[in-house]
């Protein structure tokens, strides 16, 4: 039992770090894992949070370099530039909470990972940055965990 609810365990906090999937797929996962919502959440909002400071500081760089290497890597690059300009307008327009909006919505094309994306693009003080995705991504959480609480004691 010990070792199953590790794996459930590690099991979310594993997919609430990767793209796309988010805590969108990671709390589902852990609950169909054995976890209660609650713990499922909670361990699905850590582990999306642990990428995003590294994102920020590191992804200008790591996507100048990309565009050096070959054509592949340049388009998906200026792929994601373009992602993030596409949101960059309605972040700007209300600043950290725009970017806490992006974050809070729990849809593919939104999320820590994009939100830190355009933060990054942005130039926008990593405090301030972090502050605002932590809490569009609890706010993600709950209303994950708001759905995956109805469908699971419907089952």
């Amino acid at each position: 039992m010990r070792g199953a609810i590790l794996k459930a365990i590690s099991m979310t906090f594993l997919i609430s770090m990767v793209p796309i999937l988010e805590l969108r797929a990671a709390i589902p996962a852990g609950v169909i894992g054995g976890l209660s919502v609650s713990t499922s959440t909670i361990i699905a909002i850590i582990g999306n949070m642990v990428p995003v400071p590294f994102i920020i500081v590191f992804i200008r760089n790591i996507l100048t370099w990309a565009k050096t290497k070959n054509q592949w890597l340049t388009d998906f690059a200026e792929g994601l530039e373009k992602r993030a300009n596409a949101k960059k307008d309605r972040v700007l327009k209300y600043e950290v909470l725009g970017l806490m909006i992006l974050v809070a919505i729990p849809l593919p094309g939104t999320g820590a990972w994009t939100g830190a994306l355009v933060a990054a693009m942005l130039d926008m003080q990593l405090k301030r940055a972090l502050s605002a995705i932590f809490i569009g991504v609890v706010i993600a959480g709950c209303i994950v965990s708001f759905f995956t609480y109805g469908i699971s004691s419907m089952v």
